[in-house]
């Protein structure tokens, strides 16, 4: 009789960040709310990084759908530079914003694409 082995098998999952890698207890709750479901038609204010203030800027220049500013990310091929430069002079997120927000992107992209 053959002889079983059950293993257990641990998957950790590192989400890139501007200033090297951090783990998934260190993302917000918005965060990991956003990455664990398909988009769908959720607001721009659902990504990580992106308050009101921001959301209404991001609005009136027609990005008013989570799904609007992710295409804007994969027209800029997913580069982190491209991204935060374009989140920036956009609605003039910060450096914190603009990294959670490319967090958020990059981790649902790596989820559902």
């Amino acid at each position: 009789m053959p002889t079983r082995f059950i293993v257990d098998v641990y998957v950790y999952r590192v989400t890139p960040h501007h200033h090297g890698l951090v783990n998934m207890s260190s993302t917000s709750q918005k965060h990991k709310d956003f990455v664990a479901e398909p988009m769908g038609e959720k607001k721009v204010t659902a990504l990580a990084g992106i308050g009101d203030a921001l959301g209404k800027r991001l609005e009136d220049k027609g990005f008013d759908k989570a799904y609007v500013v992710l295409g804007q990310f994969l027209v800029l091929k997913k580069d982190e530079e491209l991204f935060r430069d374009w989140l920036k002079d956009t609605c003039s997120a910060n450096s914190k914003q603009q990294g959670d927000c490319y967090g958020c992107l990059r981790e649902w992209c790596d989820s559902f694409l």
